[in-house]
């Protein structure tokens, strides 16, 4: 790619007995595809004269291949007479998620059925496993409460609940009745959760106590209480007691140890409304008959983070839900019988879900973690996949700087030698930390799947084949069945010119969403009103001449200068190579001359020090690097940044903080004193 060199270079090449072991090479093989381009070719846009390729072919394909099971048998893959923007998916089939990931493979004569799906691990050190057996019978315990409850097919469940294990069965048990289950994040405060609360307008909600988070006692249950004040609609809530001292008749105090107060506060109760989840789950039936439903009935409910208007429902379906995440854990992730699979989320982001089911499909285990990434020490996620055997590990490249701060040796300390893949999403990379990554956690094998897609399609657009050479901080290519291009301003592809532009879609997939919950038109508008029958993703992309794939950004949050457009990850990666520098935020602030000027905020290693003289030369090496229009104005020193509690910075926080205006809805930071050190270094 022009102009970053430390991106041009192939780092990763897979061993060889290793690549030719993939789920994805099986795959090849059995189609006879002799190459990845054909490969992709095959799965997308399809092969002229070859009736046997395309997307309709691979997603009709791919449910045989992954023995994914539909009680009744689709008349049609797909219906899309009322164009790409409506594709009905599997028409006239049947099934159920919950069928393929937890009923089958808790059956008397399943393999699985003692197969330990769920390893947790609380902040505290609590370790808890699930088998597939138990599991199915607390989802039918929880699946016979909400029928109790009064629930039905198409009715809304909201899930504001910490990463206990018990979200794994409830999630389930939801999908098992039919009704749609909406996962609201547990950082989130009143607000954020009075308004998901009345926009989906559910009855019954689940949430919990509290949760340790950095050994403090975080409560759950009075925010809980306030959103539901607010938004109304919610006749029942379920309480789970997770620092073990709810009474069953509501009304004890909390005795959970390691809290900042001691544990004494009583737990808020409406005695005509609240139950324990003891009560309301512990004594139902633990036998339930899963129903089987069409495939396009709903399933999930995921709302987006909100960072501007009011946060976007997105709907999935049964079918859509499965096969997704499923073909992507089974080909990007190389799904193994004996894998254990650790990503850094929470049950509130899209990532939860899709770990569950991607893994569960088939029968995986999953590994789920509470708490803090540095709590008590810094190497609590390298301790975790020495502990236990972790192979598959997913963080976001945030997170990695800031690990990575606190020095190798914290890594080093550990045997990490059971890894065999490793994962990131959420926002673009540095080469630096790409790379630190991939040796000093992945010891230099492990290939690096970095992902990019989205909540609006429950998976991923860009995702990169694990038996692929990698160059730092690429996504790869495109996700197999995923028909996408790289469009200029007009529509028209520039995918082949190596320029920068558009990430669209040119057909629709089985996982993306069916509308809005709000409706139609919004639905439209936000991704369908750009291009003509195109899907607008919203990010910068870019194709290399080696057909390496990569993202610069959010397009609305381009910095143009000077009538020159450039990512802001890429003013950032800039920043992050040089020695000093651990993490870097750049965002526009308005300027008479430019239109736009670019302001740089770092937060440097442990050995550098803030000076005049180090901001100068950041400045330098950003004018030498992309031109002296996108030097930084200022480079402004700080000890963090503002973050999402899955790692992500917020940089809308930053930008707001700079101009001195209200940075909006902050319910999902991890860290709201960092806003403070911002405006002291503005």
């Amino acid at each position: 790619m022009e102009g970053n060199e430390a991106i041009d270079e192939v780092v990763h090449e897979p061993d060889p007995e290793f690549a030719a072991a993939t789920n994805v090479r099986a795959f090849m093989d059995e189609y006879g595809i002799d190459d990845y381009e054909e490969l992709i070719a095959r799965t997308t846009e399809g092969i002229e004269g070859e009736p046997e390729s395309g997307v309709d072919w691979f997603w009709d394909e791919i449910v045989d291949y992954l023995d994914l099971e539909f009680d009744e048998p689709y008349d049609a893959v797909r219906d899309d007479s009322a164009g790409p923007q409506f594709s009905e998916w599997y028409v006239g089939g049947e099934l159920n998620v919950a069928h393929n990931v937890v009923d089958r493979h808790a059956a008397v004569d399943s393999p699985n059925r003692n197969r330990v799906a769920l390893i947790w691990e609380g902040e505290d050190g609590d370790v808890r496993e699930y088998t597939f057996h138990e599991l199915a019978r607390e989802s039918d315990r929880v699946a016979n409460y909400l029928e109790s409850a009064g629930i039905e097919v198409g009715d809304t469940v909201g899930l504001y609940m910490p990463m206990v294990p018990e979200v794994v069965p409830i999630l389930y048990g939801c999908l098992k009745v039919g009704a749609i289950a909406v996962p609201i994040f547990s950082g989130f405060g009143t607000e954020a959760t009075a308004t998901r609360i009345a926009d989906s307008e559910c009855s019954v909600l689940f949430t919990a106590d509290g949760f340790y988070r950095r050994g403090n006692e975080v409560r759950l249950k009075a925010d809980a209480d306030a959103a539901i004040e607010q938004a109304g609609h919610v006749e029942e809530t379920v309480v789970y007691d997770r620092f073990g001292a709810t009474s069953a008749t509501g009304g004890a105090e909390s005795g959970g140890s390691g809290g900042e107060d001691g544990g004494t506060d009583p737990v808020p109760w409406t005695p005509d409304r609240d139950r324990t989840y003891e009560e309301a789950v512990g004594t139902a039936d633990p036998d339930y008959e899963t129903k089987s439903l069409p495939a396009d009935q709903e399933s999930l409910l995921l709302y987006s983070s909100g960072t501007t208007g009011k946060p976007k429902g997105i709907v999935h379906t049964h079918a859509g839900a499965l096969v997704q995440p499923a073909k992507e854990i089974h080909f990007g992730f190389d799904q193994k019988p004996h894998d254990r699979f650790f990503w850094v989320s929470d049950i509130g982001w899209m990532m939860g879900p899709w770990t569950l089911i991607g893994n569960h499909a088939f029968g995986g285990t999953v590994v789920m973690y509470e708490g803090a990434p540095d709590h008590p020490q810094p190497d609590r996620f390298w301790e975790m996949i020495d502990r236990h055997g972790i192979t598959t590990f997913g963080i976001s490249p945030t997170a990695i700087r800031a690990l990575r701060k606190h020095g190798d040796e914290w890594v080093e300390d550990h045997d990490l030698s059971s890894l065999r893949i490793l994962g990131s999403t959420g926002e673009p990379w540095d080469p630096e930390s790409w790379r630190w990554f991939h040796d000093a956690v992945g010891g230099g094998e492990c290939p690096i799947i970095n992902i990019s897609g989205g909540t609006e399609i429950f998976g991923c657009f860009l995702m990169p084949m694990p038996d692929r050479p990698l160059k730092p901080c690429t996504l790869g290519g495109p996700g197999l069945g995923m028909h996408i291009d790289i469009v200029d301003e007009t529509g028209a592809s520039i995918r082949e010119t190596g320029e920068r532009g558009y990430l669209v879609a040119r057909d629709s997939c089985p996982s993306m969403t069916k509308s809005l919950w709000s409706g139609d038109e919004r639905y439209l508008e936000e991704y369908w009103s750009t291009f003509d029958d195109l899907w607008d993703h919203g990010d910068f992309a870019q194709k290399d001449a080696d057909g390496f794939w990569f993202l610069h950004g959010r397009a609305d949050d381009a910095l143009n200068v000077a009538g020159r457009k450039v990512g802001p990850a890429e003013i950032e990666g800039v920043l992050i190579d040089h020695e000093a520098v651990n993490q870097a935020a750049a965002v526009g602030v308005p300027d008479d001359t430019t239109g736009t000027a670019v302001v740089a905020y770092v937060v440097l290693e442990p050995d550098a020090e803030p000076s005049d003289d180090l901001a100068e030369e950041l400045r330098t090496l950003v004018g030498e690097e992309h031109g002296k229009p996108f030097r930084p104005r200022e480079v402004l020193f700080v000890d963090e940044f503002p973050k999402t509690q899955s790692g992500k910075i917020i940089r809308r926080a930053i930008e707001a903080a700079y101009r001195g205006e209200d940075p909006g809805d902050l319910s999902s930071m991890e860290n709201p004193e960092a806003l403070e050190t911002l405006k002291d270094a503005s």
